[in-house]
């Protein structure tokens, strides 16, 4: 099996530079490590190593994550999606090419998060990898999954070229839901796994994320447009806007101070409104503008599905 890994970063280049690095020390590497960035500058470092193809496209997960199917798509059998702040134990491609090799009709699959940093404030490096060395390898188990994590997430390319399937660019920026609607996509395909054994830690570092009230407003807003699209069903979407409403409603009564829920909660009453009103679409977040101090993303921020 040939495998690319492809990282989509932005405004993140010491935290890219430290997964790169640590990635280009496995034992087993992928044949490619393609980086997606906005700038030449968010990939500071990178540009001039040969074991590193750095390209640029335009801001936003989908749009970056697009360039890199492009890019890969001569040469590569299985692409590997990582977040800048994915660390795979040194197994994980070995265990991903296997079951890709294996198993035919696996068209996506993603991995086993020992840890995931974003539910509770963000992890070291370093305490991602003791975290790896004291669970071991543990054995391997191929089980169905509605949709893979975007933190990591391998795809067999051959049915996203045959079905010129991409992400969905009308998600911008952070790409809020993007794992689940492409997962959705490819299912039509093959199956959606999750490999017991792959495994890895999702550092969630909280520098460079989305602001509380245009993250909010892709906590209801996106749902809405996929199933509006059909790759979300009706009663996950609403469960998933009902409990994100939920977590932003108490963090902001009872002031969690790790995460900028009276922003959140300000984003998902505007996307509400608007979808009383028949206007309601994931790009409006682009028309907020700057953000207010109260927004600006802060160490303090994490955003994935909380």
């Amino acid at each position: 099996m040939r495998i690319a890994l492809g990282i989509a970063s932005a405004g993140r280049p010491s935290i890219l530079r430290d997964t790169v690095d640590y990635l280009t020390g496995l034992p087993h590497r992928a044949e490619r490590l393609i980086i997606c960035v906005p700038a030449v500058e968010d990939a500071s470092g990178l540009a001039g190593r040969r074991d590193v193809e750095v390209i640029v496209g335009s801001r936003g997960l989908t749009c970056q994550r697009n360039r890199i199917i492009e890019a890969a798509a001569a040469d590569t059998d299985v692409l590997i999606f990582l977040d800048d702040d994915f660390i795979p134990s040194a197994s994980f491609l070995s265990r991903m090419a296997a079951v890709f090799a294996a198993r035919p009709d696996v068209a996506i699959a993603t991995g086993e998060v020992l840890a995931d940093g974003v539910l509770d404030g963000g992890l070291a490096m370093a305490q991602a990898l003791q975290v790896i060395e004291t669970a071991g390898e543990g054995a391997e188990q191929v089980t169905d999954v509605y949709n893979a994590y975007g933190c990591n997430m391998a795809v067999r390319l051959a049915p996203v070229l045959e079905n010129a399937l991409t992400f969905d660019e009308q998600l911008p920026l952070y790409g809020w839901l993007e794992d689940v609607d492409f997962s959705r996509s490819i299912a039509r395909y093959g199956r959606s796994v999750r490999v017991e054994g792959a495994r890895g830690v999702h550092l969630g570092v909280r520098s460079g994320r989305q602001p509380g009230r245009r993250l909010g407003y892709s906590q209801v807003a996106n749902p809405v447009y996929l199933i509006r699209k059909g790759t979300m069903s009706k009663g996950r979407a609403l469960a998933q806007i009902g409990r994100n409403i939920l977590a932003n409603t108490s963090g902001a009564l009872f002031k969690d101070r790790l995460i900028d829920r009276w922003g959140r909660l300000n984003g998902n009453l505007l996307a509400l409104s608007d979808l009383l009103f028949g206007r309601v679409s994931p790009s409006r977040i682009l028309e907020f503008g700057n953000p207010s101090p109260r927004e600006m993303p802060s160490p303090s921020i994490a955003t994935k599905r909380r």
